[in-house]
């Protein structure tokens, strides 16, 4: 029985390094070194729980290829449950290449990423193995897109009948919600009336802004209205000026950890999985938001977005962290 069930994307991720930052149609241009990895939301977040030494299953599709078992090979061997895993035969495995210039933080915030959608984004209601899910504690719903969008009500709604169901709440299916851009842009309506069925929600400050068609600068007014929507747990990063979590009536900002940047894909994935961790773990918001934050560092460390993921207990090597708390 898995502890935790995650859903999203799984792509293979193609890193290159041009030697400049423009070029024309038609033209060579030198990538210099390349390197191939595993990504998407929802599979590094499961890496990120095993890795947390949570029993963790992946739910959701690869293609039929030798993309998809780089992606199955990877998820077994970093302990991810596969039982829900599907090979789609017609479409194929998601790919991204990232254009990134890798040379330090501010170059590294200059990159393309080019999205090949694939089978990951086409999951259907009808493929997944609902009585597989009855047991698990916690649904981590990464961002979601293209068909796969449409998964949001069906999980949320399952989450909630066993949620109902079951006499004891250290037992119940919890959620967790880390929707898309995607999803905010397209399905908003939706969004805004499942967000209140959740138990933790996670976005980014300009995601957490659209949402609530709020401005940015205006991150008070936007908690508040986010938990009138009926969410509790709220995690909002911030990039470089680090993050803000809301839970009841207490505010929490934070700071990020020193941190020179290999490249940044992934580090929202390991700053959402790395909160929820925390919180499963300790039950203690504090502890939750100094395990995000260092997963995420860890993760902008290297290239990749799995690869510097951190094991249980190596949060103990980074510094303590100030963490400022204000009431709402």
């Amino acid at each position: 029985m898995s502890e935790i069930i995650t859903f999203g994307s799984s792509t293979v991720d193609i890193f290159l390094k041009p030697e400049k930052a423009s070029f024309d149609w038609g033209e060579k241009v030198q990538a210099g070194g390349w390197q191939m990895e595993t990504g998407g939301g929802g599979a590094n977040a499961a890496v990120s729980f095993a890795l947390q030494g949570f029993k963790t299953a992946y739910c959701g599709k690869v293609g039929d290829d030798i993309f998809g078992k780089t992606i199955a090979n990877n998820l077994k061997n970093k302990g991810v449950g596969l039982d829900l895993l599907v090979e789609d035969e017609k479409r194929k495995t998601a790919l991204s290449f990232v254009l990134s210039s890798g040379n330090g933080a501010k170059q590294a915030n200059d990159r393309i990423i080019f999205l090949a959608e694939g089978a990951c984004h086409f999951l259907a209601e009808n493929e997944i193995k609902w009585q597989a899910l009855k047991k698990a504690k916690l649904f981590y719903i990464a961002p979601l897109y293209e068909k796969s969008a449409d998964l949001l009500e069906p999980l949320i709604m399952f989450a909630r009948e066993h949620h109902e169901d079951r006499d004891s709440s250290e037992n119940k299916i919890k959620i967790a919600l880390n929707p898309s851009v995607y999803q905010i842009k397209n399905k908003i309506h939706q969004l805004r009336h499942f967000i209140a069925k959740t138990d933790i929600l996670i976005l980014n400050l300009d995601e957490a802004a659209m949402l609530t068609d709020l401005p940015a600068g205006e991150e008070g007014l936007i908690i508040d209205k986010i938990q009138n929507m009926g969410v509790d747990t709220i995690a909002i990063t911030k990039g470089e000026e680090g993050a803000l979590v809301a839970q009841g009536k207490h505010i929490y900002k934070v700071d990020i950890f020193p941190t020179k940047v290999a490249e940044r894909t992934g580090a929202g994935d390991a700053f959402g999985s790395g909160f929820v961790a925390g919180l499963l773990e300790k039950n203690n918001i504090e502890y939750a938001i100094r395990l995000a934050m260092a997963n995420s560092a860890s993760c902008l460390g290297q290239i990749g977005a799995q690869n510097g993921l951190l094991k249980r207990g190596e949060v103990n090597n980074f510094p303590n962290l100030t963490i400022r708390q204000y009431e709402n």
